[in-house]
């Protein structure tokens, strides 16, 4: 092969564990190997980017990737990593969350069929589903001892766990399930590696053993490690939980800014997972970010980067000019360029108060505007003083007494941003 896949996810920090031999035969010739997505949600959020950026240089080095929607694992719930057990979803669910999340994958990877690596999705539930329980125990089940099985640090972790619900039969065979994938694909595909988080390094190590004892051949196995943040708290989550890939559950501007907001560290560290650029482009940019980190060229070469790939390049810029308009020197026509969904992001939990837009339409005057028909200032007295004071802005622009809000001042024909110096902020929402 023309490029080394492990070397290329060892200098991107990307590599955590590997089974011996795995390097040498992934340069023999093209390879297959496959990453595991659970359907629980009909959108991939950012802790899922690792294992698609994994099969995407992977199919850059000239290897066919597999990215295998877990249809029937997703109807049992794995227990690598979590403390309880998870809610099981029906066939109807798990075939829409299959489509939505290919959709997405399709952004990443290429499936087009003219490439011999171009990539497939495929889903266990299609071989999984005609099983029988007794077929399952009889074929596999025999094939593992539970000894092995409860050696998983998985397993282990659980039973040890203080939670007084245990761990239920159905979970303690989801290694098997898994493992049977790794089997199937084997004999299906000719798919000779699994790479997942290093919590998975027990699940996919069953998989190898059943291809040796079943298949009579040899499987690898290689993870990477489950990404943290600097300051200890949860990679991929805010206060508003997930950052979700579908910009209807994320907006682009929220995604833009979770990246932007990344510590100097995790920056550094992430600019190498999450982006293609290449060694030499990025030892440039850490090193220029390190002479002037107050420019915080790295996070915006970053945001640029991962918004651009997971959304567009219309998408970035719109929450470039989101972002500007909050934080630069903007005006009206600035506001005027955002579309509403992204002035509603930018200016989430500023009070807001509802004017008749009749009352705008007939020209509302700012003693008004300020206080009567908004109550953004106590009185008309203290709307007085801060416009005598020149502290008050409409749509960022400062006026005086005599100055009247009409149409002309709406932003998406709605809104109108009263600013009484430079912290205190309010909507009016024209109706």
């Amino acid at each position: 092969m023309d490029k080394n896949f492990v070397e290329e996810i060892t200098w991107r920090g990307m590599l955590h564990d590997t089974m011996p031999g795995t390097e040498e035969h992934l340069m023999e010739e093209m390879r297959s190997a496959y990453v595991g997505i659970d359907p629980t949600a009909d959108s991939l959020h950012i802790g899922h980017l690792v294992g698609v950026m994994m099969l995407r240089h992977f199919q850059l080095c000239g290897h066919k990737p597999y990215a295998l929607v877990g249809g029937a694992t997703g109807m049992i719930g794995d227990p690598s990593g979590k403390s309880a057990e998870r809610n099981l979803l029906d066939e109807k669910t798990l075939r829409h969350n299959q489509n939505a999340i290919k959709e997405q994958l399709s952004r990443f990877l290429d499936f087009s069929s003219s490439n011999e690596n171009a990539a497939l999705l495929v889903n266990n539930y299609d071989w999984m589903k005609d099983f029988s329980f007794l077929g399952f125990i009889r074929d596999v089940g025999k094939h593992i001892t539970v000894n092995y099985m409860m050696s998983k640090d998985s397993v282990k972790k659980r039973l040890s766990s203080d939670s007084s619900e245990g761990m239920s039969f159905t979970e303690f065979t989801y290694q098997l399930v898994q493992g049977y994938d790794f089997l199937h694909l084997f004999r299906e595909h000719d798919c000779t590696l699994q790479m997942g988080g290093s919590d998975q390094w027990g699940n996919i190590t069953t998989g190898t053993e059943l291809i040796r004892r079943i298949g009579n051949g040899k499987g690898y196995a290689l993870t990477c490690p489950l990404i943290t943040k600097a300051d200890g708290t949860k990679f991929g989550k805010t206060e508003g939980g997930n950052i979700w890939l579908d910009a209807n559950r994320t907006s682009p501007y929220k995604f833009y800014q979770y990246w932007l907001n990344t510590s100097d560290e995790d920056a550094e560290k992430y600019i190498k997972i999450f982006t293609f650029l290449s060694k030499e482009e990025i030892e440039t940019l850490i090193e220029k970010h390190r002479e002037a980190p107050h420019q915080r060229e790295l996070q915006k070469v970053l945001g640029k980067e991962v918004t651009t790939m997971v959304h567009s390049e219309a998408d970035f810029e719109n929450a470039l000019a989101a972002s500007e308009v909050l934080f630069g020197k903007s005006t009206a026509d600035d506001f005027r360029k955002l579309d509403e969904a992204t002035f509603l992001d930018i200016f989430e939990g500023v009070p807001q108060a509802e004017v008749a837009l009749n009352d705008i339409e007939a020209g509302l005057d700012m003693i008004a505007a300020l206080s009567a028909k908004t109550n953004f200032l106590n009185s008309n007295g203290e709307a007085r003083r801060a416009l005598k004071e020149n502290s008050v802005s409409v749509n960022k622009q400062k006026v005086k007494e005599d100055y009247m809000i009409t149409t002309s001042d709406l932003i998406n024909n709605k809104y109108v941003i009263l600013n009484k110096g430079k912290k205190n902020t309010y909507i009016i929402h024209a109706k």
